[in-house]
């Protein structure tokens, strides 16, 4: 490499001591660590049922890979018995491991979202609940009468795995410390699934309502809100 301290002539004098500055600031911008651009990450969701595929207008924000059970009581049906789901009990993560939302069933508060239950004689609606660790909470609905649908499609879900499903978010609040990672979200897609089917066994007569069967599963849960 030419030495920088050495100019020859006038023109020299003048050329060289850019070409040398230049040349130090791309050195040193190349040995920095690179830092990503605010926005820059994107969510990648796997193809879907068009059934379940969230409206143009929203877009995928956070992911989490859920890890838990989906927990079933026996109950009458009609003349027979039928084993049906009483709460999902799930931990999400993030790719990295973390863990960074709670999912469960809960009453919704949201009053334009009143019970319709007489199970339940306080509290709202019983809807499918996510809170992230920051506290911010979300319920959603996957009737379809509030846009919510489910697909067990074999050609994207496995025979013994619960549907793949679209939920429409009925209700939202931030933590009270003022937490709202999720407060924004509009749908949520539960996909991949694994395991979670009610059992075959254990509520087959009267003589078994009131059974419980706590069923692993595995699923993603994409998170959606407005562009």
């Amino acid at each position: 490499m030419k030495n920088c301290n050495a100019p020859e002539s006038n023109t020299t004098r003048r050329v060289l001591p850019i070409a040398c500055a230049t040349a130090l600031a791309v050195a040193f911008t190349v040995s920095l660590p690179q830092r990503a651009h605010a926005g820059a990450i994107s969510i990648v969701v796997p193809p879907v049922p068009a059934n379940i595929a969230v409206e143009a207008g929203n877009t995928a924000f956070l992911v989490g890979h859920a890890d838990g059970t989906q927990n079933y009581v026996c109950s009458r049906a009609g003349a027979g018995v039928k084993y049906l789901l009483f709460t999902p009990e799930a931990t999400l993560f993030s790719d990295d491991g973390k863990q960074i939302i709670t999912h469960y069933f809960s009453p919704n508060p949201n009053s334009s979202d009143p019970n319709t239950s007489p199970a339940v004689v306080a509290g709202g609606a019983i809807r499918a609940t996510w809170q992230d660790k920051d506290t911010s909470t979300i319920w959603a609905s996957g009737a379809p009468k509030d846009g919510g649908a489910s697909s067990t499609d074999p050609q994207f879900v496995a025979k013994d795995a619960i549907a793949w499903v679209k939920l429409k978010v009925v209700g939202a609040e931030v933590g009270p410390t003022g937490g709202d990672k999720l407060a924004p979200t509009t749908f949520v897609q539960r996909l991949s699934t694994q395991g979670g089917l009610a059992p075959s066994t254990g509520c087959n007569s009267l003589d078994d309502v009131g059974n419980q069967a706590f069923i692993p599963y595995a699923a993603d849960y994409f998170f959606y809100r407005h562009e």
